[in-house]
């Protein structure tokens, strides 16, 4: 079993085409089921998280495929990548 501080720790990476989206810095939670719904990363243009753009990228928990030791990977489409990296 894995704690969410397990998730902050770990860089994500787009599958499709290797791009690095950034560190996990928050979990979204369904309270009535008790599930994850998604990761958050921020944005590249904050500092340590705080200072900096407000953006942040909220990636479904149906987009991740694989999450190991220190990395997740997640499936992005064209239109995610789009909407947050042009």
């Amino acid at each position: 079993m894995s704690r969410t501080i397990d998730l902050k720790q770990k860089e994500v990476i787009n599958i499709s085409d290797g791009r690095r989206i950034g560190f996990v810095n928050d979990v979204e939670f369904d309270l009535d089921s008790g599930k994850i719904d998604a990761i958050v990363i921020p944005a590249s243009g904050r500092l340590f998280g705080l200072i900096g753009k407000e953006e942040e990228f909220v990636i479904p928990w149906e987009k991740i495929r694989k999450i190991g030791e220190d990395i997740i990977l997640v499936d992005l489409d064209e239109r995610f990548i789009k909407k947050y990296f042009t």
